[in-house]
Formats: C-alpha cells, structure tokens, sequence
C-alpha cells in the first residue's frame, strides 16, 4: 500500500459501484475541496442515488425507513463515498400532502365498504359527501407544483391528463349538481374547476357542459356561504382566461354577481380580491365589458375593496389592476 503523501487525487470521471442487489449506481469521483479536510480525491454521489438505494432497502429488503437509511449510509460509506451533501431521509414518492389526501380515501372508500355490506343506509350519504370532498381535494393536490426537489413541475401535464384522459371537467360538474345543498363539497370542486382551467378550449369546454350557468346560479344562491362564494369567484376569474368566455360570463349576468359579492363580503379580504381579479379579466381587452362593468358599479366596489384592506397587497394589486384594464382603452371612462 501507497504511503499517504503518495496518493494523489483521480480526475473526474464515472465509475459504478454495486450496492446490495448487484445494481449499478453512477458515481463521480470529486477533486478535493480545500474547504473541507479529509475531502482529497473522496466520491460523491447524487441525492437521487441515496434515494434510489434507500427505496431498494425499503422495498427489496422490507426493511423499516429509518433502517434503511442507517443500512445505505454504511453500504456507502464503507466503499468510501462523501455524503456530506446528502439528505439523509427517506424520499417520499409523493408529496406529504397527496400522502394524506390517498389516505384519507381509502379510508372514506372502506367506510362506504362496510356501509353497503352491513345495509347501513343511514351512513351512505355522509360518506358519499366526504368521497366526493376528498376526491376533488386530491385532484387539486395534483395540480400543484410544490416539490421543490425538481427543477420544472409537472403540474400542467397533470392537469391535462385529468382532464383528457379521465373526463374531469365533466365528472366534477356532475358531481356538483349532484351535492347543491352541501356547501362543503361545492366549495372543494369549484376550487378544483378553477385550478383544471389551465387550457383555452378547457376554458370553453367548461362553458359547454353548463358549468359556467351552473357556477352563475350557485354564486346567487350561496350568496351567505363565504368559502363558495370565494372559490366560486376564482372558477369564474379562471376561466375568464378565455377571450370568448369572457363574453359568456357577462351575457349570463355574472358582472352584477361579482359586485354585489364584492359588496356583500367586503369584510373579507379573499373575497375582495377575487372579485376584483374575476372582473380584471372580464375588462382585459373587451371594452364593451368595461361599459357593463362600470355600470354594474364595479370601479366603486373595488375602491371600497381597497378602502376597507389598506395593508393587504393582494386586494390592491388586484383592484388597481381592474382599474388599470377598465380606463386603458375607454377614454371616457
């Protein structure tokens, strides 16, 4: 063996290293950091490859998370890998919170289960209502880009596949005609409505199914439900996205909705703000909808917005946005 001040550090290149079952894993080995001692010429390894190996222990060995994080660091370290820029926990394969919304469905799905095998008819509904409010939840969980691991999400491509593959649009709106009298679970689907609207024909198809006349006649009739109201506003400022829909919403008489929301609610500041974005995007380049916008009272409902929220940014961002987009191209207004 080489004395010590004999070994020199290798250049950086690729080489395999077997870890327990024979697989081989890339490694690189690193030229030495003067920052920290004992680094010359160690190997290092990529965070996704602990990972890799801490997922086989789990499910080649069945062994438990936190040993299979013990296990894998000592496979590493014994062949003389750095795993000082490690994480050194078990990577779950999805995100905390789609973890829960899964599990919480099972659990309602079970629960109907016993339901029907034991006639408990009694049950049925309720859990119908709580399935239908876990099942939107967890689509909606799908849509977000919340792992931060990842440089690009894929929470479009997510969106789309609900919709294009499995019908979405079409089964929530369904779903909601089905549940009118539970705010609950009209709330949790017309928030997973607005968060599926991430294409133009999506936009349209919405209008086709009758969602948009469904969501009109529900902002009407759950005028003193706070949290439908809210999300019924950011369906409707979703999509508005589309230039043709635009005009739907406004022959259907939403604009006056809108306000009359804005109004009702201008204690709370969500509200207020998602009227004042739902009508910024009715008044984006459609001057006749300024007209009825303006008429309808909206310019005084969001200065009244941003009088009665001084210090939520959110609330005068949008307000001055809807002012912006009504002024810009009527000169009279």
């Amino acid at each position: 063996m080489l004395p010590k001040c004999l070994l020199v550090p290798l250049p950086c290149r690729a080489f395999p290293i077997k870890y327990n079952s024979g697989r081989a894993f890339e490694r690189q080995d690193t030229e030495a950091d003067p920052a920290r001692p004992g680094a010359m010429g160690s190997k290092q390894i990529a965070q996704e490859t602990f990972d890799e190996a801490v997922q086989e222990n789990i499910t080649e060995f069945e062994m438990e998370p936190e040993e299979a994080v013990r296990e894998a660091v000592l496979q590493f370290e014994s062949q003389g890998v750095d795993l000082s820029n490690i994480v050194k926990a078990v990577r779950p394969p999805a995100s905390e919170n789609g973890q829960r919304q899964k599990h919480q469905i099972l659990l309602t799905l079970e629960s109907l289960a016993r339901a029907v095998a034991e006639q408990d008819v009694a049950q049925l509904p309720q859990q119908l209502l709580s399935l239908a409010r876990m099942a939107a939840s967890a689509l909606r969980v799908m849509t977000f880009d919340d792992d931060i691991r990842v440089p690009f999400g894929h929470a479009h491509d997510h969106a789309k596949m609900i919709v294009l593959e499995n019908d979405g649009l079409r089964v929530l709106i369904e779903a909601a005609k089905a549940f009118t009298d539970n705010s609950g679970v009209l709330s949790e689907l017309c928030a997973t409505l607005s968060r599926l609207s991430v294409r133009n024909e999506f936009c349209q198809d919405i209008v086709d199914l009758g969602g948009l006349n469904f969501m009109v006649t529900l902002l009407a009739d759950c005028m003193e439900h706070p949290d439908v109201v809210k999300q019924v506003l950011s369906a409707i400022r979703a999509v508005a996205g589309n230039d043709g829909v635009k005009d739907a919403i406004v022959d259907a008489g939403a604009t006056e909705l809108i306000v009359l929301a804005i109004s009702h609610h201008l204690g709370n500041p969500q509200i207020c703000e998602q009227g004042c974005a739902a009508l910024c995007m009715l008044a984006l380049r459609k001057p006749e909808n300024c007209s009825v916008i303006m008429e309808g009272g909206g310019a005084l409902a969001a200065l009244q917005a941003m009088k009665a929220h001084p210090r939520e940014v959110a609330v005068q961002k949008q307000a001055c946005m809807l002012i912006r987009n009504l002024v810009s191209r009527s000169r009279e207004l």
